[in-house]
């Protein structure tokens, strides 16, 4: 311990970056301490042996969380390049004590993140060599300090992360330095006199936090005398190497709020370790730095060779002549701007004129894949967690579905027992709350029986088990709980309904009596014919859903006939109440909804059923009270059934297109009935009377009149395919004789023949057929 001023040695570091951990590393080796300190929860000192178990692989995080309430939690994030990493591995290595002496968590998570004193690391806490007052619970009017940024600024540097590189990031390559202490010492006078100038920032955070430091290095004294080394911010040398009384200190300790805590270790990523993702103590470049840490020897060229080797996987041309003249360029950057090798900002450079042709777009997919990074850390199987997360290890690995933290596409067939397996699980999970994957829509078959997720692992999913622990200890046991919770909490039908549905998809058939019975209840008591109107679909999907999975859904069956009948008898005096624009196109929204269910239903009486739906959009088609968005909806929706002949069509066209009828209102009557995407143009296409009368009634519209409406017709129009726009304008343009304006009913447009030909019409039965087959399949 010769060499250095009297007492511990005290190591200030910045948390994330190799030179630091390599530095780290040397002082450690050259001063030998009999004991090792670090800036950490002490409640993960059971955890520090893991560190050791070869199932450990770094990034991972230290997890603390209130027992009671998991979701009040903090990370301590470490990668192979932390010093806090570096300074554990080498006490257990040459097995010397290591212990964490920061503010425990039971008290920082006791603290709310906003209040006054919010003590505590964790992930967005402390930021190491930037000062207080820019990580979370910063005290209100704290001074916002970044030693970094201003050391930085003396040292005639623009950019701090730049000059951070210089002075410490590749201080010495990656071989030791002759004097690994002398950055530290240096390093800790500059904080000291920032802090004389500036203080601790305000910010009582920090002196609680260093108080508690302080004293857990009272007692190591103790036990080791001054022969122990402390790995913390920079910021807090000055604060850790001022003298103190132990009273003083315990004054500001005393009265803490306490809450009991849990710890474990857990799978880290280093795009969360990136500072754009929020992280208080984050850095720029995680992938980079990983690099640096690993490269023992000539990391420019090593990482160019791993660009060239990235966009040769996304087939652009670059040849080994490329990397040579890159590595060239960027050596010629650094000597320029003096720097002693070339950093990050070098190296893109280059890579941006020498192999992605000065474009950008390439350089952003060399950002994201390698200068970040999707590397997802591993914790060993030993390290404690919440039953609920064993349960679901185990299926994970089961049903070979693997957490990583990129993007990654799962296709499902749910005939396939495995892949219906893992389609429950990520159900459960949902309903759960852990939204490791995500439903998005299939590029090919649209079946009830292909499912497509996009799945991420964030390290944030590992709080969300904890907290879900509290409803069970498997993922099918704590589904069905939170379901049951949730059925006897929802405070409208739609909630329930969609909850059913959500059952159904997840398997969970225990859950279902206590839906059920909330389903029946809220039915019975819901008057709103809208919110009765969106609840059915949801039903209708869950039946059919529990047909594709083989659940047992004919329960739901029951309540919803007698939720559609409720709907038939409530909706007509719904429509006829004077309803507003708004008000009718939802409910214009809910009779497509409902008409498309009670279609799906497959339940006692469902042919009366459809009877009796079939009279209901009857007699909203003919009544003049019923808004005309709603009344040519109704008409369109019978004519596609068969239920409404075109004759009948044509008398209700023309009643609404009447000159007595408001030019508003017919243009609602041809919204609803010819709406894009509802196959309306192909309609018109092919029926040249309902075209002759829109016609008709077009041109006799009022100029004044024609400006009110012409939105809504826009609107129509302009849902309809390009395709179906030119037929409909060259119809319309061949006007008497050749096309819909003048021309007799029953009689065809040019190029068609007057009546239908059996024989030719037949002949396509057989391949209509077979397309219909396969599209079913």
């Amino acid at each position: 311990m010769t060499g250095r001023t009297a007492g511990p040695l005290l190591l200030g570091v910045r948390h994330h970056g190799p030179g630091s951990a390599r530095a780290v590393r040397a002082a450690l080796d050259a001063a030998r301490p009999a004991a090792v300190l670090i800036e950490g929860p002490p409640e993960g000192d059971a955890l520090l042996p893991l560190a050791a178990d070869p199932g450990m692989r770094p990034p991972v995080a230290l997890l603390a969380h209130a027992a009671d309430d998991p979701g009040r939690a903090a990370f301590w994030p470490l990668a192979d390049f932390s010093p806090e990493w570096a300074a554990i591995r080498w006490a257990q290595e040459g097995e010397v004590p290591v212990r964490f002496i920061d503010l425990p968590a039971a008290h920082s998570l006791a603290v709310p993140e906003s209040g006054e004193g919010a003590a505590g690391g964790g992930e967005g806490g402390d930021r190491d060599g930037e000062g207080p007052g820019e990580g979370h619970g910063a005290a209100p009017g704290s001074v916002r300090l970044d030693p970094l940024g201003m050391l930085a600024e003396t040292a005639g540097y623009d950019d701090p992360e730049r000059w951070w590189e210089d002075v410490v990031e590749h201080r010495g390559g990656s071989r030791p330095t002759a004097d690994p202490l002398g950055v530290f010492e240096a390093l800790g006078e500059a904080m000291g006199a920032l802090r004389e100038e500036y203080g601790a920032g305000g910010h009582h955070r920090d002196l609680v936090r260093e108080a508690y430091m302080r004293q857990r290095m009272r007692a190591a004294r103790r036990e080791f005398g001054d022969d122990y080394a402390v790995v913390c911010g920079a910021w807090h040398v000055p604060a850790l190497r001022e003298k103190t009384t132990a009273a003083a200190d315990k004054a500001l300790l005393t009265g803490l709020p306490k809450v009991k805590v849990e710890t474990t270790w857990v799978p880290w990523t280093h795009r969360r370790l990136a500072r754009a993702g929020g992280y208080g103590a984050g850095i720029t470049s995680p992938g980079w730095y990983a690099h640096l840490f690993a490269a023992r020897d000539r990391p420019v060229e090593r990482w160019l060779t791993k660009v060239a080797g990235l966009l040769r996987e996304e087939d652009r041309h670059v040849s080994p002549a490329h990397v040579i003249e890159a590595v060239r360029l960027a050596d010629t950057l650094a000597a320029m701007r003096g720097r002693p090798v070339p950093g990050l900002t070098e190296t893109l450079e280059a890579v941006r004129a020498v192999m992605c042709d000065g474009s950008d777009i390439p350089l952003a997919l060399i950002e994201d894949r390698l200068v970040v990074g999707d590397v997802l850390g591993e914790v060993p199987d030993a390290a404690p967690v919440v039953p609920l997360q064993r349960d679901l290890t185990r299926q994970q690995r089961s049903l070979r579905i693997k957490p990583e933290a990129q993007d990654r596409e799962l296709e499902l067939d749910l005939r396939k027992d495995t892949d219906a397996a893992k389609s429950l699980l990520l159900h459960r999970l949902r309903l759960l709350g852990i939204d490791w994957g995500v439903p998005t829509a299939s590029r090919g078959s649209t079946g009830t029986f292909r499912e497509t997720w996009r799945l991420r692992w964030e390290p944030e999913l590992a709080v969300r088990v904890a907290e879900a622990g509290i409803w069970g200890t498997t993922v099918l046991g704590a589904a069905t709980a939170r379901a049951e919770a949730d059925a006897a909490g929802a405070g409208e039908l739609g909630e329930v309904t969609a909850l059913a549905e959500r059952c159904l998809l997840a398997g969970l058939s225990g859950a279902l009596p206590a839906v059920l019975r909330a389903l029946a209840d809220r039915a019975a008591l819901d008057t709103d014919v809208a919110g009765l109107a969106k609840a059915l679909p949801a039903l209708a999907r869950s039946l059919r859903y529990g047909d594709v999975r083989g659940t047992d859904a004919a329960a739901l069956g029951t309540v919803a006939a007698g939720l559609a009948e409720r709907i038939c008898v409530a909706l007509p005096p719904a429509c006829a109440a004077g309803l507003d624009a708004d008000a009718a196109q939802e409910l214009r929204g809910h009779v497509d909804g409902v008409h498309g269910a009670i279609g799906l239903l497959e339940v006692v009486d469902a042919d009366g059923l459809r009877e009796r739906w079939a009279a209901v959009l009857r007699t909203l088609a003919g009544r003049d009270t019923v808004p005309g968005l709603i009344r040519g909806r109704a008409a369109r929706l019978l004519l596609d059934d068969g239920r409404l002949p075109p004759e009948e069509t044509a008398r209700l066209m023309g009643l609404s297109l009447s000159p007595a009828c408001a030019p508003a209102e017919a243009a609602g009557w041809i919204e609803g009935f010819a709406g894009g995407g509802s196959g309306g143009g192909t309609l018109l296409v092919h029926d040249e009377r309902l075209l002759g009368l829109i016609d008709g009634w077009l041109v006799s519209v009022p100029e004044r009149a024609f400006v009110d409406v012409l939105p809504l017709l826009r609107r129509t129009f302009g849902g309809y395919e390009a395709g179906v726009r030119r037929s409909l304008g060259e119809l319309v343009r061949r006007g008497p004789g050749g096309g819909p304006a003048g021309v007799s009913a029953g009689a065809a447009p040019a190029g068609f023949g007057s009546e239908l030909d059996p024989v030719r019409a037949d002949a396509v039965v057989d391949l209509v057929h077979l397309l219909l087959a396969g599209a079913r399949g």
